[in-house]
């Protein structure tokens, strides 16, 4: 036990430190990044700080695999150089047994991530995207969905419009059963159209059966109401920035995700992307302990016998494949090309059981 909490330890400091050094590059490339991205708009230190600081925790959710195989590479290595693994097996410990420590840190880590730090990382990726948007454009335009349908604003330089619909198509594109009401700065409501679809096409919502009422210079608004069978109203916005305002999943804490995927089903959205991000978080903590399985099986052996170097570099270099394998049967699942739970937990299996397989290779031949 003593030794199961002394390897724990050491793993827990190293991962510690390795989350720091990366939050602090992060931090330093995204400065510059956005000093780059905003320097035609007036967008102070300060705030460009602010982006880079909101940004980095959602990195450091994204390379966690990663900083899980540099603390592995790191306490194996330091292990073997202070010849601590020799005496270990001196003892009688196997490869297998000094791995429960930090093969259970790892999971403790995973759960964390999953339940805490993804809650965090929803809330700054969210404030993160509203705040860069509206320094580039100085509007805003967001996406909602809630037990009433979907909620739309988008904003310019002339004034803020309020969409709302009942339901939609799959994309957002069309809505069905919905109110248009246009603001301007500093001031109460322009006008108010009704209208039973809304297309949206090149530079403007094409709206079918549509009714408008002026608000603001007339006295009795139901008088000076127009009809009309098809009414162009223009905009700027395009499918890709609905979808874009409407957020990643990332946006989504664990917790809300399946009020939500809820919502997005009965408002008429496609909420597959949805379910697989969310068995895809679910199944993070076994991912992260194949990466320190994988880590492990490349560096548990004395640096005597050479090559640490190279056997740290294809520790890296594998685990980067496992991740790219892991992220393209996302893609695949959210393409409806694989069932979702086949790809968000087949590859933390998979990952797990080839990296016992190197480890007994290695250990028993």
């Amino acid at each position: 036990m003593i030794l199961h909490l002394y390897l724990a330890r050491r793993f827990a400091v190293y991962f510690i430190i390795v989350v720091l050094v990366i939050f602090a590059l992060v931090v330093l490339v995204d400065q510059i990044d956005h000093t780059r991205r905003f320097m035609d708009n007036s967008v102070s230190f300060g705030q460009l700080l602010q982006l880079s600081f909101l940004n980095a925790p959602q990195t450091i959710n994204r390379v966690m695999p990663l900083i899980m195989i540099l603390a592995t590479v790191w306490l194996f290595v330091s292990l073997a150089r202070s010849s601590e693994l020799v005496v270990m097996r001196a003892v009688g410990r196997s490869a297998i047994r000094a791995l429960i420590a930090p093969v259970i840190v790892a999971l403790i880590i995973g759960i964390v991530a999953t339940t805490m730090l993804g809650p965090i990382v929803a809330a700054t990726s969210e404030r993160y995207g509203v705040l860069s948007q509206s320094y580039k454009s100085g509007g805003v335009s967001t996406l909602a969905v809630s037990e009433d349908g979907l909620w739309l604003r988008e904003g310019s330089d002339r004034g803020q419009t309020v969409i709302r619909a009942s339901r939609s198509n799959a994309n957002a594109s069309v809505l069905y059963d919905v109110t248009f009401v246009g603001y301007a700065h500093g001031s109460g409501p322009l006008q108010r159209i009704d209208a039973a679809t809304a297309i949206l096409e090149d530079g403007a919502w094409s709206l079918r059966q549509a009714k408008v009422w002026p608000l603001q210079t007339a006295i009795n608004p139901e008088a000076d109401a127009t009809t009309h069978e098809i009414l162009t109203v223009p905009t700027t916005l395009t499918p890709d920035q609905i979808r874009d305002s409407l957020g990643t999943p990332g946006t989504v804490s664990i917790w809300n995700m399946p009020g939500f995927i809820g919502q997005l089903e009965r408002a008429g959205l496609s909420a597959r992307q949805y379910h697989v991000w969310l068995q895809t978080e679910l199944a993070r903590p076994v991912f992260l302990m194949g990466m320190v399985l994988i880590a492990a099986a490349f560096t548990m052996r004395h640096t005597r016998f050479g090559g640490t170097s190279t056997a740290v570099l294809a520790a890296v270099l594998l685990g980067f494949g496992l991740y790219f394998i892991r992220s393209f049967a996302q893609i695949l699942g959210e393409n409806a090309q694989i069932p979702v739970l086949l790809s968000a937990w087949v590859p933390p299996v998979a990952v797990i059981l080839f990296a016992l397989g190197l480890l007994l290779r290695a250990e028993d031949g």
